[in-house]
């Protein structure tokens, strides 16, 4: 991997570890995770499975860094790693024949409420919240997290989109 695209990754990174940092709850012990939607730009702009993974990884410990869930920070890691993975496996087809704005407009919304019900699920197996709470949870705090991630996500795409334009940050693949 080039030196470009090292920085322009470890940057994006560290802007969702912030955005994760600053974003509100939503009434419960729960907060929209925008570092997701720039895991999944840095997906969308690299097509080797190396760099997905660390980036789940490095991304996956920053939340967990900055949760404001009360036993999140391993369901954070965990959450990540699985999806970044599910989430490269359905970019695999769609590289060559969808735009990256199309492959992001997937991603985001898909990624979220995949990210939200492995979340949701690991802190349920490991006490932190009764079982019989997932649907109200997935309805009330996923639900609408995959919406403001679609929404400030395709902003933020197009901000890196136009950087990346101006920097060639991803013209070597």
């Amino acid at each position: 991997m080039n030196t470009k695209r090292m920085i322009t990754n470890s940057i994006l990174i560290a802007i969702g570890a912030i955005l994760h940092q600053l974003t509100p709850l939503l009434g419960v012990p729960m907060q929209p995770d925008l570092s997701l939607a720039i895991l999944f730009i840095i997906i969308v702009y690299n097509k080797d499975y190396k760099t997905t993974l660390i980036c789940g990884i490095i991304v996956g410990v920053f939340a967990a860094l900055t949760t404001k869930t009360p036993g999140g920070q391993l369901p954070n890691i965990i959450d990540k790693i699985i999806t970044s993975n599910i989430m490269y496996l359905v970019l695999i087809p769609l590289r060559e024949k969808a735009s990256k704005l199309k492959q992001i407009t997937l991603l985001l919304p898909v990624g979220t409420l995949i990210s939200g019900s492995i979340f949701l699920t690991v802190l349920m197996m490991l006490g932190g919240i009764p079982f019989e709470k997932f649907g109200l949870l997935f309805t009330t705090v996923v639900v609408p997290t995959a919406v403001l991630n679609v929404i400030i996500g395709i902003m933020l795409f197009k901000v890196v989109e136009k950087t990346v334009g101006i920097t060639g940050a991803y013209a070597v693949e």
